[in-house]
């Protein structure tokens, strides 16, 4: 077995760092690719909700999501990467189960908004997951500045999480289960 030198393992330690920043790199397009195309999706949510408050929580989430994929940006330049979207396989479905749930629904129904809140929680979750994980990963790359940005975003999704539950327990599903 042939023994590591002190220079081979920072090497392979440096080399580790860049695949560690490779990952996150390529997980910041991806949540990048499901914030944008959650800009596409928010209005049409907004649109099919019966609830006012529902439909103004849609309308201010909108606007938080554009200032998430400003943050998302601005990490990108950070790290000195050209800002790109790939693909969001997860936020895709996702996107596609909300699209379903409208078309499936009456219009008008509280039985919409409670598919709606669903289909929105399940969005909220994935990118609570995505952005703790990077969070997390930025710290461990020694990067506080980055992991303070991806933190305001992880903040500003847990409140809507909690936005979209109160607004289930205090309306709308019992006025779902009265239709």
């Amino acid at each position: 077995m042939e023994k590591t030198t002190s220079k081979s393992k920072k090497a392979a330690s440096k080399d580790d760092a860049s695949l560690l920043e490779d990952f996150f790199v390529e997980e910041l397009k991806d949540i990048y690719w499901a914030e944008k195309h959650l800009t596409k999706a928010l209005p049409k949510m907004q649109k099919a909700a019966t609830s006012e408050e529902l439909a103004n929580a849609f309308a201010d989430h909108l606007v938080a999501t554009q200032e998430h994929i400003s943050r998302l940006e601005k990490v990108f330049e950070m790290l000195d990467k050209k800002p790109q979207a790939k693909k969001c396989d997860a936020m895709e479905g996702i996107i596609k189960e909300g699209e379903s749930i409208i078309a499936e629904t009456e219009d008008g129904s509280a039985t919409r908004d409670v598919g709606l809140i669903l289909a929105a929680q399940k969005a909220e979750h994935y990118e609570i997951a995505t952005y703790g994980g990077l969070a997390q990963l930025a710290k461990t790359m020694r990067r506080e500045d980055i992991k303070n940005l991806l933190g305001q975003t992880l903040d500003e999704e847990k409140e809507c999480d909690e936005l979209l539950t109160s607004l289930a327990e205090e309306d709308i599903n019992e006025t779902a289960d009265q239709e």
